[in-house]
């Protein structure tokens, strides 16, 4: 079950990062990214009410564990800020396949952290994996974007890296916590923390870039929201493998690239296709690995 969760949560990611790609192309990130946790906690605030209607705040009813979700929304914050940036700036079939290099991280964290271990079958899918987005991202040098001289590939990596941090940190949330708890908690700290952030800025320094409204931005918390659901509810089962959930998660960039392809016809479409189908047989080893 946990694996069909993953899937579900997969697509849902790459339909997530068109919508993206569609608010934030020549509109105020900070801004969009404000909004993207408003809808998000507004969609979550039911969670919050029934707690409090019950007389609880949730969480184990601990402060300690509102502290651990509070880290969990600095993280996620961390990560979105740098992949908005990057996304804004970079093509949708680059900045995807920097991104669904998180699995790579999160194994060698689930390994050292958590002692999973992976079976033969799964280790072919995650070296296919890892092998066809090393090929997609070394085309995207040859479309101009070099990692020695572009700011916006490095805030792409830090999106990958915090994400992965984040992502190791669920394993350990959901534990301790229901999921659904986690993640409105974190969803009204994570609106919290941006409103307060673009409040100062605005205090302090005008911002420059203006924010046009687009139907696509509650359109991004709707997808987050409904991924996030279904992978922590994947996280949730005991025999699940954070690793695994992780990599099938970044199957999202099929979703997206096939966009980017055919909707935005950028470059290179024949080695892209190729480069997607190799990992797509990467991700099918993972699941049929993990029966």
């Amino acid at each position: 079950m946990w694996i069909i969760l993953a899937i579900a949560s997969a697509l849902c990611l790459g339909v997530y990062d068109i919508f993206k790609k569609l608010s934030l192309n020549g509109n105020n990130v900070l801004t969009v990214l404000f909004f993207n946790t408003l809808f998000g906690a507004l969609l979550m605030s039911p969670i919050i009410v029934q707690c409090l209607m019950n007389g609880s705040i949730g969480l184990g009813d601990t402060v300690t564990g509102h502290f651990h979700i509070l880290i969990k929304s600095f993280i996620v914050l961390s990560s979105w800020l740098f992949g908005y940036f990057g996304l804004k700036h970079l093509p949708i079939t680059i900045a995807g396949p920097i991104n669904a290099t998180r699995p790579v991280m999160v194994l060698i964290g689930a390994m050292l952290i958590f002692g999973e271990q992976l079976n033969l079958m799964q280790w072919g899918g995650v070296v296919l994996g890892i092998s066809s987005l090393f090929l997609i991202s070394r085309i995207g040098g040859k479309e101009g974007f070099s990692i020695k001289n572009n700011k916006w590939l490095w805030l792409s990596f830090g999106a990958m890296i915090t994400g992965a941090i984040s992502g190791l940190y669920d394993k350990y949330l959901l534990r301790q916590y229901e999921p659904l708890e986690v993640q409105a908690w974190y969803s009204f700290y994570q609106c919290v923390i941006m409103g307060i952030t673009i409040a100062i800025i605005k205090r302090v320094k005008r911002d420059t870039i203006p924010f046009q409204w687009r139907w696509t931005i509650p359109c991004i918390a709707i997808f987050l929201t409904i991924a996030d659901i279904a992978y922590f509810y994947s996280l949730s089962f005991d025999d699940s493998m954070i690793s695994v959930v992780s990599m099938i998660r970044r199957g999202s960039v099929i979703v997206s690239f096939l966009y980017g392809v055919f909707a935005l016809r950028e470059k290179n479409v024949k080695l892209k296709i190729i480069d997607l189908s190799i990992l797509l047989i990467g991700l099918v080893l993972l699941v049929l690995g993990s029966q």
